[in-house]
């Protein structure tokens, strides 16, 4: 069989599809993939990925641009002629999913998150709704990472409850992020943020706490591991000069940053399955996230992590504050537990079998 995948990043799709990639192309098929060039692009090709270059512009909405880049990927399907499309993030699944469609080629589509579209009632909201009811009309299968995002698909009645799927997330590889041992009680404490710098991850909540929280913990440093999507440079270097952040920008190996944490913090605002969580678990860290589908899930609350209230940074600032006070021991259990949790409920290597299991029954010609 001959695949193509088609998504919004590379160095997403290597960190967090490569083992279902080397399973399909271990099991003789052929996989392409159809991405913009940035990070980890020899490893695709490494695994034998077939790649095709796609410039887009993820928060575009020019006409023009969007129009050009549904032109560019028909262009690419005919081109590829696949058995099967499988799509990951919003634009590739909305055009993958339209295109696909249209051509009559069998398709899957992964719903990786909502995005901001879904925060609000109005046009924007309405939009996307008949974007993606038309884009899933004739999917074999649309995989999910959460229940929550299942059911706000089938209650628009976007998706018909038949081709819903329910994944653990992408899963993790407990190769790759195998249980490290705890770091030393020592100063500082190290809480530890990876990710896209962005006010939907909770930024402005996690900085703020950390202002707050350090008069009162001078002992107490937040790393900060991601590029910077939209403008906090600037405030990362102030509050790096005052000793609060250390801000590491992109780096292309979280482990050495996870293995020095004491703990894991994420306080976003919606998530498919945040793969962050799942690989600082993995290594035995404890949580401390938002209670939100998307995040919850990676947490046994008060015993694998803490969990806060979106977009309250004084919630997170409590929770935070309450892994600071307790005892050393408590902390490197809660981190031991976090390791079995996830282990146990995110096995990477079940995720993807139970994948390849599904994409088997969907090679049928596209609903009409």
């Amino acid at each position: 069989m001959k695949y193509l995948i088609i998504t919004n990043n590379s160095g997403g799709l290597y960190r967090f599809r490569k083992e279902l990639m080397q399973k399909l192309i271990d099991d003789g098929h052929e996989v392409y993939a159809v991405t913009p060039f940035d990070e980890f692009v020899e490893e695709l090709r490494a695994i034998g990925v077939h790649l095709l270059e796609q410039e887009m512009n993820r928060r575009g909405k020019n006409p023009f641009q969007e129009l050009r880049l549904l032109k560019d990927y028909r262009s690419v399907i005919k081109r590829v002629a696949p058995d099967m499309i499988i799509t990951y993030t919003i634009k590739p699944g909305i055009y993958g999913g339209l295109l696909a469609r249209w051509l009559k080629f069998p398709y899957a589509v992964n719903i990786t998150g909502l995005g901001t579209a879904f925060e609000n009632e109005g046009f924007l909201r309405t939009l996307i709704v008949s974007l993606w009811k038309m884009a899933l009309r004739s999917a074999g299968c649309v995989f999910f990472e959460n229940e929550e995002n299942a059911s706000v698909f089938l209650d628009l009645g976007i998706v018909s409850k038949d081709r819903i799927h329910v994944l653990h997330g992408a899963g993790v590889n407990l190769q790759d992020f195998s249980l490290e041992p705890y770091p030393a009680d020592s100063d500082p404490l190290r809480f530890l943020f990876i990710g896209r710098v962005m006010r939907e991850k909770g930024i402005d909540e996690l900085l703020t706490a950390m202002e707050d929280l350090h008069r009162k913990y001078p002992n107490i440093l937040l790393d900060v591991v991601g590029w910077c999507e939209e403008d906090y440079e600037a405030r990362l270097e102030d509050l790096q000069r005052q000793g609060i952040v250390h801000f590491h920008g992109f780096q292309r190996d979280v482990k050495p940053y996870i293995r020095q944490s004491h703990a894991f913090v994420l306080p976003s605002y919606h998530e498919g399955m945040a793969n962050t969580l799942l690989e600082s678990a993995a290594m035995g860290r404890p949580l401390i996230t938002s209670n939100i589908h998307g995040c919850k899930e990676a947490v046994q609350d008060g015993k694998t992590g803490f969990l806060c209230e979106a977009r309250n940074a004084q919630s997170l600032m409590q929770q935070m504050e309450r892994f600071i006070n307790l005892p050393y021991d408590q902390k490197r259990t809660m981190g031991q537990a976090s390791h079995d949790f996830v282990s146990q409920r995110f096995d990477k290597a079940k995720v993807v079998q139970e994948t390849v299991d599904i994409l088997s029954g969907t090679f049928l010609l596209p609903r009409s």
